[in-house]
């Protein structure tokens, strides 16, 4: 018999639509299968796309994809710097947005090994608590920087104000931090993969079997 809980085993590729939190997912799909569950990285409630879902016994092997690369596409509004570093957040600067030429330039300086500040909503724990409780109180922190390495930060389209990018980068990487860094903010966040694993092929009601999601992971 299968201790409760282990079964069943493996994993669900989600895409996650703007509004809830990553462990909304993860709570729905632990009730209505009635395993364990965990997720392998997680998007800001406002952001949409690719969330790894592990389930029952399958979740001991969540740190074999918690390190993966990841890419996004994201919108950023170059006019302003929020303090969240997404729409949520409260207009900490305004000022007019780059020309494209300065835009590239910008880009040009973020490619590669990277030290970046972390957003000061994010899960990271500040001396003991995480920063986004911090921040919903109102308390002050200095952030700390993040090595990253962006493997791929590329100008999709340029209105003047707010640039759509695609970008990869390493696990533990804030795309918030890098909009920040641009000198603006996300107001619109996608991952499409994570990995070898594509949105394309979410699935909220599939469960892949622990050895195709090992096989998809070696790829």
């Amino acid at each position: 018999m299968v201790p409760r809980g282990l079964s069943p085993s493996g994993l669900v590729l989600y895409d996650k639509p703007a509004g809830p939190s990553s462990f909304a997912i993860v709570r729905d799909l632990r009730d209505r299968t009635g395993a364990r569950a965990g997720h392998a990285g997680t998007l800001d409630p406002f952001a949409t796309g690719l969330l790894l879902v592990l389930l029952g016994a399958f979740t001991k092997q969540a740190q074999r994809f918690v390190g993966l690369t990841k890419r996004y596409e994201t919108d950023v509004d170059l006019s302003a710097i929020t303090s969240t570093g997404d729409p949520e957040g409260d207009v900490v600067t305004e000022h007019g947005p780059p020309t494209e030429t300065e835009l590239l330039a910008r880009l040009d300086g973020l490619r590669g090994e990277v030290d970046l500040k972390i957003p000061a909503a994010s899960a990271v724990k500040i001396g003991g608590e995480r920063a986004y409780k911090l921040h919903r109180r109102g308390v002050a922190v200095d952030m700390p920087m993040r090595r990253t390495t962006v493997h791929e930060l590329a100008l999709l389209e340029y209105d003047g104000r707010v640039a759509k990018l695609g970008l990869e980068v390493s696990s533990g990487g804030y795309v918030r931090a890098v909009a920040e860094a641009l000198g603006g903010h996300c107001v619109s966040l996608r991952r499409t993969h994570v990995g070898s694993f594509d949105v394309d092929d979410a699935d909220p009601e599939r469960i892949l079997m622990p050895e195709e999601a090992l096989a998809a992971l070696e790829r």
